[in-house]
């Protein structure tokens, strides 16, 4: 039986239609080829449901989207800092906990891996242009590809990262402007850009939960270390089916 890997959804505004949920086909398509059941999980529910979800599914994928509430790591928010989507965060911040909680496989990408490290504790850098002297863009506009890739990151070799991954170094593409500050306690950065942005965070003693700043649903269809991490958060959610 292939595992359910519920998929967390944001929430956009249709003039004159009303309101609805997404997430980026790419994370379907990815956890699809990785041997995944792709379930899409509603933000705009109660707790009570939401929980219910939860416990239907063997593995939980936090992706990328809209600037997490600096409200929620206490904070000022900083003019370039977007609207919030405060139902997403609600909701993500719950489920992050839960699955950290109770060893349920998470893999969290960009948007993901900021909020994970909230939800534990952490602090984000809400503006990396203005914030750091950081040299790299990591925002790449618009107009360029999203599997543009942007630059190279470094693994650490002790880390379930580098493990999977099988390599000290690689290149990423990058669709960020903001990045994890104060680490929370707990996680362990296991990726950083050559600029010091932390690029990779897990939380050692847990069967699998691990983020990356990345989007490797963008690049995966042309790259097999992409594929071997949603492969990993996959086997990681099968193992749990079983338990």
């Amino acid at each position: 039986m292939k595992p359910l890997i519920g998929i967390t959804t944001a929430s956009y505004t249709v003039p004159e239609r009303g309101l609805y949920n997404q997430v980026s086909t790419g994370n379907i398509k990815a956890i699809d080829s990785a041997g995944g059941l792709p379930v899409l999980i509603p933000v705009h529910v109660g707790m009570e449901t939401l929980r219910a979800i939860y416990e239907q599914v063997d593995g939980i994928l936090l992706p990328g989207g809209r600037d997490v509430n600096p409200q929620r790591y206490h904070m000022a928010r900083h003019a370039l800092t977007q609207d919030p989507d405060d139902r997403r965060d609600e909701a993500e911040l719950a489920i992050a906990r839960w699955a950290v909680e109770e060893d349920r496989p998470l893999f969290a990408i960009c948007r993901g891996h900021q909020l994970l490290n909230v939800a534990l504790g952490g602090t984000l850098i809400q503006d990396i242009a203005s914030e750091t002297a950081s040299p790299i863009i990591h925002s790449t506009p618009r107009d360029i590809p999203r599997n543009f890739i942007a630059h190279e990151v470094t693994i650490n070799p002790e880390s379930r990262l580098h493990d999977i991954l099988g390599t000290e170094q690689t290149w990423v593409n990058s669709l960020h402007h903001q990045a994890v500050e104060l680490v929370a306690p707990g996680l362990h950065v296991t990726a950083h850009a050559p600029d010091g942005i932390v690029e990779g965070l897990e939380l050692p003693g847990k069967h699998f939960v691990l983020s990356v700043q990345w989007h490797p649903e963008d690049i995966y269809a042309d790259d097999p270390l992409a594929r071997r991490l949603f492969a990993a958060f996959v086997e990681a959610a099968y193992d749990h089916a079983r338990r």
